[in-house]
C-alpha cells in the first residue's frame, strides 16, 4: 500500500456559491454582479432561467448569456443545461432557480408524488438528485445557484388541546443539506443586505450585512487563486479533450467511475487517461492493406471503462 499521507494545502479551484432569498431579495440581480466580478467578462456568464425570463430583465448590465428551462424541471435537464454551458466555454454559470428542482413542476417532490409517494421511492429519486449535485462539483466553471425561501411553519398543541400555529422563520426551498456543496451560503433580505451562513474562505463570516456587488466576487476568486495550483487541473482538461475525441459525454464516463472527475487524485486521474487512449487507439480504422500492424498495447483496465465500453455490464 502507497504511503497516502501528505501536508494539508488549499488549492486553486472552481466555486460554489449559494443565494438564499425571499421573494424581491435579488437573487438573480446579486448572481449577476458576483459572476461578473469573478470572471471579468459579461461574455463568459450564462444563466440557467427557470424564472419565466426575469434573468433576461437585467440585460442592459451586459451581453451575458441564457438557456431558458422550462418544465419539468427534472434533475437531468438541469445537467444538460450545464453541460451546454460548459461546452459554450462558460467560466461562471448561475442556476435560478435550483428550487424548481426540488419543489417546480416535474421536479423531485412531484416525480416521487408521480411514483406512490412512498419511503422507498426516494431510492430511485435521490440517486437523481445526487446527479445533478456531482456535476455542479465537478463542472468546469463557476457555479452560482439560486434558492428561494419562504416562510416555515409548525402545529402547535397547548395543554388544553388547543391548537396554534407558530412562525419558525424563513426556510429554503431545496432538500434539507443543501448549502454543505457550498463553499458560501449568502442569504439576502428584502432588503438585499447579506450575511453569509457558511463561509469557507473566512472573509464574510460574523462580519456586518453588506450589499453584493462586483468587488465581493473579485475578493472571492482572489481568494481562491491565491491558492497552489491543482496538477489535476491539467489532467480533467486532457480527459475532458479524449472524451470529445470519442464522442462521449462527461456523464458517460460518471457512469463507468461512479464518481465525479475532481473526486480522483492525481493517479487515478492518470490511469483514466490511458484508459481513454486506448479506446481512442481501437476507435481509429485499421488500413485494409496493412495486416502487419501491432496490436495497441492498452493499459490495465483499472476502472473498467474498456470493458463496460464493449458491453460489459456497468
Amino acid at each position: 500500500m502507497t504511503n497516502m499521507i501528505r501536508k494539508a494545502e488549499r488549492k486553486q479551484g472552481r466555486l460554489r456559491i449559494n443565494i438564499s432569498a425571499p421573494s424581491g431579495g435579488g437573487k438573480t440581480y446579486s448572481s449577476l454582479l458576483l459572476a461578473k466580478g469573478m470572471v471579468g467578462e459579461w461574455e463568459k456568464i450564462c444563466v440557467i432561467d427557470t424564472e419565466a425570463g426575469s434573468a433576461e430583465l437585467y440585460s442592459h448590465l451586459g451581453a451575458y448569456n441564457v438557456i431558458p428551462l422550462e418544465a419539468p424541471y427534472t434533475p437531468e435537464r438541469y445537467i444538460e443545461a450545464i453541460a451546454e454551458a460548459e461546452q459554450a466555454g462558460m467560466e461562471a454559470i448561475i442556476i435560478d432557480s435550483a428550487t424548481h428542482e426540488w419543489d417546480g413542476a416535474g421536479g423531485c417532490l412531484e416525480i416521487v408524488e408521480s411514483l406512490g409517494g412512498r419511503y422507498q421511492d426516494w431510492g430511485k429519486v435521490t440517486p437523481r438528485h445526487r446527479k445533478l449535485i456531482d456535476k455542479m462539483l465537478s463542472s468546469s466553471a463557476h457555479i452560482i445557484t439560486c434558492t428561494r425561501r419562504k416562510q416555515d411553519y409548525d402545529m402547535e398543541r397547548s395543554s388544553e388541546g388547543k391548537i396554534t400555529v407558530k412562525k419558525l422563520g424563513l426556510k429554503e426551498v431545496q432538500r434539507e443539506g443543501w448549502e454543505y456543496e457550498f463553499t458560501i451560503a449568502f442569504d439576502l433580505d428584502i432588503k438585499h443586505l447579506t450575511r453569509a451562513s457558511k463561509d469557507r474562505t473566512g472573509q464574510f463570516a460574523d462580519k456586518p450585512e453588506f450589499i453584493i456587488d462586483e468587488s465581493t466576487g473579485k475578493a472571492i476568486v482572489d481568494w481562491s487563486n491565491s491558492g497552489a495550483e491543482d496538477p489535476r487541473e491539467e489532467l480533467i482538461k486532457e480527459i475532458r479533450n479524449q472524451l470529445a475525441t470519442l464522442g462521449k459525454e462527461e456523464e458517460w464516463l460518471l457512469k463507468q467511475t461512479l464518481k465525479p472527475l475532481r473526486a480522483f487524485q492525481a493517479e487515478g486521474l492518470h490511469g483514466i487517461l490511458n484508459q481513454l487512449a486506448g479506446l481512442i487507439e481501437k476507435s481509429k480504422p485499421m488500413p485494409e492493406a496493412d495486416t502487419t500492424s501491432p496490436i495497441p498495447v492498452v493499459e490495465p483496465d483499472v476502472y473498467g471503462i474498456t470493458k463496460k465500453e464493449e458491453g460489459g455490464a456497468v
